[in-house]
């Protein structure tokens, strides 16, 4: 069930981020949630290791970690892009 809410997460939160930061993007939407996704895993392993506690199920706190991770993935692939 992890892997799957990740996903979900991903793709609501690479939206977010989107409308959070703004940008042209060259990749559009699709890539946007795929960096969402890539994002939601990589906040769920930083606040893991950070030990704020497992990210599990569909809750608040999971859902801001996951738009955390896409923001600072979206912010890379931003810099990295140019």
């Amino acid at each position: 069930m992890g892997i799957i809410a990740w996903i979900i997460f991903g793709l609501i939160a690479g939206i977010a981020a989107k409308f959070i930061m703004p940008g042209k993007d060259g990749g559009g939407i699709i890539i946007t949630c795929l960096l969402g996704i890539i994002g939601a895993v990589v906040g769920g392993w930083i606040s893991t290791l950070l030990g704020f506690g497992a990210v599990d199920g569909f809750n608040l706190g999971s859902f801001a970690i996951a738009i955390v991770g896409a923001l600072v993935v979206l912010f890379i692939y931003n810099k990295v892009a140019k």
